[in-house]
């Protein structure tokens, strides 16, 4: 009998990874990238403003239970090891807590952290990413009251 050279299937040629690894960036490179999450300003959150109130903006309703980005400053936490802050359009040197949601400012959005964070300066931007959660909530927790939240978030330096 003739014995025959076999080879582990684990092994493989240099010839057939490079063949391998060329169709591996051919699939990547014709695969479409995975869109951002969208942004939405400050400016987009209300649609309307009235007596009776604030209205959420056409996009905050279709963003509603989305994950998005939004822009802006920590304002300073009410505690160093809260899994919360909030977002502001402009720099503040001190927390909006409010105390009711109908004294909630159209400029603030709560940020809940999918995990602790340093918390950064008052004065650099940031962009926070997270589900888009709207309607009147009290967390049990602080008693904090917000009209818009991001769950599960993170935050970078912008």
């Amino acid at each position: 009998m003739m014995k025959t050279k076999t080879t582990s299937p684990a092994l493989c040629s240099r010839r057939q990874a490079l063949v391998l690894s060329g169709a591996a960036i051919l699939v990547a490179a014709t695969r479409p990238a995975l869109a951002a999450a969208p942004l939405l300003a400050f400016d987009e959150i209300y649609g309307a403003y009235s007596p009776l109130g604030m209205s959420y903006s056409d996009k905050t309703m279709a963003l509603t239970g989305q994950e998005i980005r939004i822009r802006g400053f920590m304002a300073p936490p009410l505690k160093a090891e809260a899994q919360f802050f909030v977002l502001t359009e402009i720099p503040m040197s001190i927390c909006p807590f409010c105390s009711t949601d109908s004294d909630w400012p159209d400029n603030i959005i709560v940020v809940y952290l999918d995990r602790r964070q340093t918390f950064v300066q008052p004065n650099q931007m940031i962009e926070a990413k997270g589900l888009l959660e709207r309607g009147s909530w009290t967390d049990p927790e602080t008693g904090f009251v917000s009209q818009l939240r991001l769950r599960e978030a993170r935050y970078s330096k912008v």
